[in-house]
């Protein structure tokens, strides 16, 4: 019998689009050749241009659906999306830790690419407090980082010190984190990882020139998959900063929004590779 391939259980809202959210995720886990379980956390009313509603599931439903899946089928990595309420914050952050030994990634999703807000504050510190104890690396763009550093003495007129923030998540508990430099004002996009005693690798890539929706979806399934796949923290990071940036340049605009990554531009290669082929030998 074939071996099976590695399996990635993604906690994350349904979004019609199939831009972001489970969709991202489940996309992005199989194109890696990874097998994706899904637990959805929420249901939204979006477009490409923005999130217009959310309803949250009910967290003991959240919580059923990942025992169920998560006792019949061995998992090799968690990612963890939009939660949707204080409630299933709690209710995922048991789940999980009944599972230390699997791998955590977390994107932090606070708010939509328009900038409709998806996590109020009291998610906020249920997230601080609940699950990045037990994540192993947080994948927050610049402006998650700083909001979820944000402490009350700060001041609002000066931005937080992205090396400040990445120190703090570490404090609350994070292994590692992953900051995305997309909002940031620079020629080029530079990611860097952090490690409790500094920076592990920073990481730069050509700016493109759309927005995208579920870029981080994307960044954050890949290093679950790549994960999945054996390769270390390092490797992973690098891996998944590859294929994202690739689903990125081949990305494709369908609606009036942003564009959205295509998470299977090899196939879309393959195909045209096969195609010319076909071409010359006729």
């Amino acid at each position: 019998m074939l071996q099976p391939p590695p399996i990635v259980l993604s906690f994350a809202a349904n979004d019609p689009t199939g831009g972001a959210g489970l969709q991202a995720d489940l996309l992005t886990i199989a194109s890696m050749g990874c097998h994706p379980l899904s637990v959805m956390t929420a249901i939204t009313v979006q477009d490409t241009t923005g999130v217009d509603d959310v309803m949250a599931l009910d967290s003991e439903w959240i919580a059923d659906q990942a025992r169920a899946v998560l006792e019949d089928m061995p998992v090799h990595a968690f990612k963890i999306g939009l939660l949707g309420s204080v409630e299933i914050i709690a209710a995922i952050a048991e789940v999980i830790s009944d599972y230390p030994h699997i791998p955590l990634v977390m994107d932090p999703v606070l708010t939509s690419g328009r900038g409709d807000e998806l996590a109020n504050d009291e998610m906020i510190d249920a997230m601080r407090e609940l699950l990045l104890p037990q994540v192993t690396i947080l994948t927050p763009n610049s402006l998650e980082a700083r909001h979820l550093a944000q402490q009350d003495n700060d001041s609002s007129e000066n931005k937080l010190d992205l090396s400040l923030c990445a120190q703090r998540l570490l404090h609350m508990g994070c292994e590692y984190v992953l900051i995305t430099g997309t909002h940031e004002n620079t020629a080029q996009v530079t990611n860097t990882l952090f490690a409790a005693d500094g920076i592990v690798r920073a990481d730069q890539w050509e700016r493109l020139e759309h927005t995208y929706h579920g870029s981080g979806c994307t960044l954050a399934s890949a290093i679950a998959a790549s994960l999945a796949n054996g390769l270390s923290i390092t490797e992973s990071v690098l891996e998944a900063q590859d294929y994202t940036w690739h689903t990125l340049q081949a990305g494709f605009r369908p609606g009036m929004g942003q564009y959205i990554p295509n998470r299977l531009f090899w196939a879309r290669d393959a195909e045209d590779d096969h195609d010319h082929d076909h071409e010359e030998k006729s």
